[in-house]
């Protein structure tokens, strides 16, 4: 069996964007190749003493709407194809929220949690030591991603401010309040796949207390997207995390759960009342309304989508669903809210972080998240006219709309020379 490839997935959902558009192929060819990608070699001094070389790279995949923005993946997966990807999603992802933003990504091949603070802190000061010639304020902006944290972005930002011999706080955003970050941006992705949510239940005619929601992943994104969803009074009946999952009819204390889980606690190791243990792959197939796979790409694959019982999933991961997968959702009847569309709200409070380091300026929390809920339900509602009128998916209104921005860029900008 070939192996998975997340940009050929890209590609295929691309190519069926541009026919569902009729366009010709001059329009997006572009689109199809990364603009830049940069591999580097990462030698840091481990607290032994001893030498390790580990890998890096930075793909900037669209700058025509502009600067590429995307985050910086720590994981002992990460491989040229997914950061590729990745870049390309954050170009679309950019496109559907209409932020004038390209796409871009970033990773190193490690496992974050094998490493002290400090060989993170060398390794990702070398990092962007090593990918400098590609980033900036005006040309690519860099945030947290899987395995990154703000703190992280703090060592970018300061890394990169003293090798420009002054201080640049719109290199990266996500980074901690105290060196100008945003409000609101911690809790940004997890409030969007909220705001998400609740627009999707209205058009399904369905309200938050009677609605039944399973959480793969309760890492920052999962976590923070199952506390607000149950603050907002939806029943959480599933959850999981690396350890397994669990399931409650009643639904689940999500607060409690997220203590134990802050104070290092595993799933696996929760104990209450009327729970049941389920496993990854007894989790994705759990009864409920609203599946929302919150962890790693390719979690929904032709092997298990048959076995999905929801009635519709909103993917908070990015790429969770392969190509196979989705066209068996589409034949079951079973609605998909595309990552592209669900999780941008990170993106989206990001722009408004970079805005603020721009101008100087601090927005209130409300001011972050009234505006955030403005740019996603108009998202929403976007990308569902568009699969409305082509009568096709979400995923596939998502690209359309995305795709035929981009293309109106290109067009007006033009190829150089």
């Amino acid at each position: 069996m070939a192996k998975y490839n997340p940009y050929d997935n890209m590609l295929s959902v691309l190519e069926s964007a541009a026919n569902l558009l009729e366009l010709e192929k001059n329009d997006y060819e572009v689109l199809k190749y990364p603009e830049r990608t940069l591999e580097v070699s990462i030698p840091i001094t481990m607290d032994d003493g001893s030498i390790r070389v580990f890998v890096g790279y930075r793909v900037q995949h669209s700058s025509v709407r502009g600067p590429c923005k995307g985050g910086i993946r720590y994981h002992q997966n990460v491989d040229l194809d997914e950061v590729k990807a990745m870049a390309a999603w954050m170009s679309i992802k950019c496109a559907v929220v209409d932020v004038p933003y390209g796409g871009g990504k970033g990773g190193v091949t490690v496992d974050p949690t094998m490493l002290s603070k400090k060989e993170l802190e060398r390794l990702t000061r070398r990092y962007t030591s090593a990918i400098m010639p590609l980033i900036g304020p005006e040309r690519d902006i860099p945030a947290p991603d899987l395995g990154t944290t703000a703190e992280t972005m703090g060592w970018v930002m300061d890394t990169y401010s003293t090798l420009k011999g002054h201080v640049a706080a719109g290199v990266v955003t996500g980074k901690p309040l105290e060196i100008g970050g945003s409000l609101g941006r911690l809790e940004a992705t997890g409030r969007g796949v909220l705001f998400t949510v609740q627009e999707v239940i209205k058009k399904q005619n369905l309200k938050p207390g009677e609605t039944s929601i399973a959480v793969q992943g309760m890492g920052n994104v999962g976590g923070m997207t199952a506390r607000l969803l149950y603050e907002d009074g939806f029943k959480i009946v599933a959850v999981s995390d690396v350890s397994g999952g669990i399931r409650s009819e009643e639904g689940l204390n999500i607060p409690e759960i997220l203590d134990f889980i802050g104070k290092g606690g595993f799933l696996n190791e929760y104990e209450a009342e009327n729970i049941v243990r389920l496993n990854n792959s007894e989790l994705l197939a759990t009864k409920c309304d609203i599946l929302i796979p919150a962890a790693l790409e390719n979690q929904l694959t032709e092997k298990n989508a048959e076995y999905v019982q929801a009635k519709i999933i909103v993917e908070a991961a990015n790429g969770p669903t392969s190509v196979e997968a989705d066209e068996i959702f589409k034949r079951r009847g079973i609605l998909v809210v595309p990552d592209i569309l669900a999780n941008a709200g990170g993106v989206v409070v990001s722009y408004f972080e970079w805005v603020q380091n721009l101008n100087s300026a601090r927005w209130d929390l409300d001011r972050v998240n009234d505006t955030l809920q403005s740019k996603m339900v108009e998202s929403f509602n976007a990308v569902y006219k568009m699969a409305q009128d082509k009568n096709t998916t979400l995923r596939m209104g998502a690209y359309a709309l995305a795709l035929e921005r981009l293309v109106v860029s290109l067009s007006i900008r033009g190829i150089f020379p």
